[in-house]
């Protein structure tokens, strides 16, 4: 996220889902255990500088990434993990879904995430999870 906030600083806002989306493709569904690889390859691929990756290490732009941490958990609380996401004015944990649902699906759940964000008081749903993540 170091690496993500400095790009993020550096780059404008825009670069932060696909940069975030291109380490998160390496590391989970290819499996990718070598965060520096993951990192350094996302960069290249989005044609943004590989001096990017010395903010990995460095404490240049934690005061950046503590204020996004602490504007997220104000949304939620702090008794919350990320994904955070923000609907209709409310915010919530979630959602987590594996694999994600495509097309028609996919809107049939953002159907139900904004009725839960409209309903007064609605504050969780959960259950234990059964499977491992499915990136298909």
């Amino acid at each position: 996220m170091r690496v993500v906030t400095a790009a993020i600083a550096e780059h404008g806002d825009e670069i932060a889902e696909p940069l975030y989306t291109a380490i998160g493709t390496r590391i989970h569904p290819g499996g990718e255990k070598d965060f520096d690889k993951a990192v350094s390859e996302a960069l290249a691929e989005l044609e943004l500088p590989a001096d990017l990756m010395k903010y990995g290490e460095t404490e240049d732009y934690d005061a950046q990434l503590q204020a996004s941490h602490d504007e997220a958990l104000a949304l939620v609380g702090d008794d919350v993990g990320t994904p955070i996401c923000r609907v209709a004015g409310t915010a919530f944990f979630g959602p987590v879904v594996t694999p994600a649902p495509k097309g028609e699906d996919a809107g049939r759940l953002f159907d139900g995430v904004l009725a839960v964000a409209s309903t007064p008081g609605f504050f969780e749903l959960k259950r234990t999870r059964d499977q491992d993540p499915n990136f298909d």
